[in-house]
Parts: structure tokens; C-alpha cells; sequence
């Protein structure tokens, strides 16, 4: 079993990625295979809502969102990090995460996501809330810990001295791979994932 964990930070070995690399060592302790993807610090074109990805299989612009696209199929469970930026996720996670669910949502529908933030003070409950919007939205189980999965501080070695900030990261680290083991005896004992449904669409006006 593998857990894409997506670094949704500008910066590739900042605080986002300290925080994503405390949950990667308790997963590997449980045996779950990992992977950090950084986003990049390149602007991420936002989605167009043009629908050329149905036809396409992928985005039509060619940058980090079609690589992680790439190995969506080869993973059970997806952690995504964002730092803070003005109580909402990066601009960079934002962009991909629009285009990587609009494109390629249905590879990722039935497997366990959790959100990460990290801030310096304030706003992380409101980017928390951001981010797992993506799961709730797509038919995944969202994975939880002891308290919401943010860490603090202004640099990596300040968020090593958020001694519950880390637990939280290590606690949801094991409780994804309860969750992804507990679903692989639930697959081996035959149980299939729910019926779906012709999709309805309205609005508010019919």
C-alpha cells in the first residue's frame, strides 16, 4: 500500500514538508509505502473549467498537476499540506488541487484523504476546512487525528519544537494506515464499495 503525501509549499523543505515528513515515518513504521510531491514553486495555472480534460484523460496544460495525475492510480490514500496563506491554502495547492479533481477525481473516489496545514499564528482551521472540501466532495473517507493536523511555526526548526503539533502528525500517520489496512480486509473479505447512482444535477433556479 502506498499514501501520496502532496506539498502544497512554495518552499520544498519548509515547514509544510517537516510537518508531511513526521506522518510519512509513522506510516512507514506501519509499513505503508510513501511518497512526498512537491507542487513546485512555479505558478500553477488555474482551472479553465474546459472540459477538455474528459477527452484528454489529463489537463491540458502540461506541469505538475499531470504528474501527480500519473500516479493516482498506483496509490490507496492521498495526504495533502498547504502552509497558511491569508487563512486559505497556497495559491500553487489551491490551482492543483482544482484542476487535479476536476481532471482525474474519480481515481482518487473510495480512498482515505487528510488535509495538513501549517501556519505561523492564525487561519489554520479556515485552510483545514479548505482543503478537505476536495475529499467531502469526491466519496473519500477523511482521515482524522487527536486534534485538526496543523503545526506551528515561522521555520522548520519551529515546528520540530511543537511537541503536539508532531503528535498530531505522527497519530494521523498510524490512523491512515488502520484505516487503509481495515479497508484492504474489508476488499479481501468481499465487501465492494457502495452502489452509485445516476448523477443529478440542479441549481437553485430549477
Amino acid at each position: 500500500m502506498k499514501v501520496l503525501l502532496v506539498n502544497g509549499s512554495p518552499h520544498e523543505r519548509g515547514c509544510t514538508y517537516t510537518a508531511l515528513a513526521e506522518v510519512a515515518k509513522a506510516l512507514e513504521e506501519e509499513q505503508i509505502e510513501t511518497e512526498i510531491f512537491w507542487v513546485g514553486s512555479r505558478p500553477i495555472t488555474g482551472c479553465m473549467g474546459c472540459m477538455a480534460c474528459r477527452l484528454k484523460g489529463g489537463c491540458i496544460h502540461e506541469d505538475k498537476v499531470n504528474e501527480a495525475i500519473a500516479k493516482l492510480e498506483g496509490i490507496d490514500g492521498i495526504i495533502v499540506g498547504s502552509p497558511v496563506h491569508y487563512a486559505a491554502g497556497s495559491g500553487q495547492i489551491t490551482s492543483f488541487l482544482d484542476r487535479l479533481f476536476y481532471s482525474s477525481g474519480t481515481k482518487l473516489a473510495y480512498k482515505p484523504g487528510a488535509a495538513v496545514v501549517s501556519c505561523r499564528r492564525g487561519g489554520a482551521s479556515a485552510t483545514f476546512d479548505q482543503l478537505n472540501k476536495y475529499f467531502t466532495i469526491n466519496n473519500m473517507p477523511v482521515v482524522g487525528s487527536q486534534y485538526w493536523n496543523q503545526v506551528h511555526g515561522s521555520t522548520p526548526q519551529d515546528v520540530l519544537k511543537d511537541g503536539e503539533g508532531l503528535q498530531t502528525m505522527r497519530v494521523l500517520g498510524r490512523n491512515m494506515a488502520w484505516l487503509l489496512k481495515s479497508l484492504e480486509a474489508g476488499r479481501m473479505a468481499g465487501v465492494k464499495i457502495p452502489a452509485s447512482e445516476e448523477r443529478i444535477h440542479t441549481n437553485f433556479i430549477r
